[in-house]
């Protein structure tokens, strides 16, 4: 009800038991990057579907009702395609959010998969009608005209336990984040507008999930049966994806 004139940057990012929900997947970086380190991706420590840490599941865990229930729904449907939704910017960010260097607060930070991650967000930031107009002025201090209105997320400004980072580790499902407006909180008379800049970008992105290796069949050669769990390794990338 007031409106984006009189709400500030945190205004409705967290829930009512105070947890902010961007920041509430378990962090899954730290343990790859460890064991990368020390040799032991993918023979003793796998590079895909990495097992959620113990500490993460007690009953105590600081970890949202809201939080489970999008893992549970994760891990019983194949999703490999998302976007999550944010306000307050004009810009498409991608995985990896979290800095590689702890204590670094923006560092590039790219996955295996960096080239279909900026394809995927140049597809959407092209063909957003705000993003992509020749009036598209700055929302704040960022000027990311000067990178085709995508970035990596980690680039930007470093998310431990995001869900982007946490469905890409944890699942097949590759995720991107749209920031779809400058403001947070468009008023009702403003809503039709923003639907207008992003319709076309959801329908072109959507239409991604049937490019690339993640469609067709992985069949036995003398059965010719479909193979559930089959891992699939693409020479040169350093993170498989199972049927």
């Amino acid at each position: 009800r007031q409106g984006s004139e009189l709400a500030g940057w945190a205004k409705g990012r967290w829930t009512y038991e105070g947890i902010d929900l961007n920041h509430n997947f378990a962090d899954l970086n730290t343990a790859l990057w460890d064991a990368e380190d020390n040799d032991l991706v993918p023979h003793q420590f796998p590079n895909h579907y990495i097992p959620i840490p113990e500490y993460y599941t007690f009953a105590n865990a600081t970890v949202a009702p809201e939080t489970r229930a999008v893992i549970a729904w994760m891990q019983r449907y194949p999703f490999v395609l998302s976007a999550n939704l944010h306000g307050g910017e004009l810009v498409v960010t991608y995985p990896f959010d979290m800095t590689r260097t702890y204590w670094k607060a923006q560092e590039l930070t790219p996955t295996p998969d960096d080239g279909v991650f900026r394809w995927l967000a140049t597809v959407y930031a092209t063909a957003n009608l705000a993003m992509a107009s020749g009036e598209r002025r700055r929302c704040h201090y960022d000027d990311f005209t000067r990178f085709g209105n995508i970035i990596n997320g980690a680039n930007w400004h470093t998310v431990a336990g995001s869900m982007n980072d946490f469905s890409y580790l944890h699942t097949n499902c590759f995720e991107i984040t749209v920031e779809l407006s400058c403001d947070k909180f468009p008023h009702a008379s403003e809503l039709p507008e923003e639907w207008e800049n992003n319709r076309e970008s959801l329908l072109l992105f959507m239409e991604q999930v049937g490019h690339g290796v993640a469609a067709g069949w992985h069949r036995g050669g003398d059965t010719e049966q479909g193979i559930p769990n089959a891992i699939i390794s693409v020479d040169g990338i350093n993170h498989d994806v199972r049927t």
